[in-house]
């Protein structure tokens, strides 16, 4: 079974499906967001109090977005890009990752 899903950058918020937040995220609540050279990654954050990004609800089906306009426009991704991202779960770095995204 492939680990590969997909993941998007609109308008400053990085989107899921909610079968993503079920299979790597479920009953959290964030997330952190880091760059680690050309990679992203995304991180669960098991105690709120860590901090990182609030995973919030956005649609009935239970889709989710986390708002990160300001960490995107730090590593140049403009507000207006979009993009669709092929992420995988690594578990030497616990993490989603979508490999070459800062290229």
């Amino acid at each position: 079974m492939s680990n590969a899903c997909l993941l998007s950058v609109r308008r400053g918020s990085l989107l899921f499906s909610g079968e993503v937040y079920d299979r790597y995220f479920a009953t959290l609540e964030n997330v952190v967001l880091l760059r680690d050279g050309a990679d992203l990654l995304v991180m669960p954050v098991r105690q709120r109090a860590a901090g990182g990004y609030v995973i919030k609800l956005r649609s009935i089906a239970g889709d989710r977005a986390v708002q990160a306009a300001d960490f995107f426009r730090d590593n140049g991704i403009a507000d207006g890009d979009e993009l669709q991202l092929v992420a995988h779960w690594m578990e030497n770095r616990a993490a989603l990752v979508i490999t070459g995204l800062f290229n």
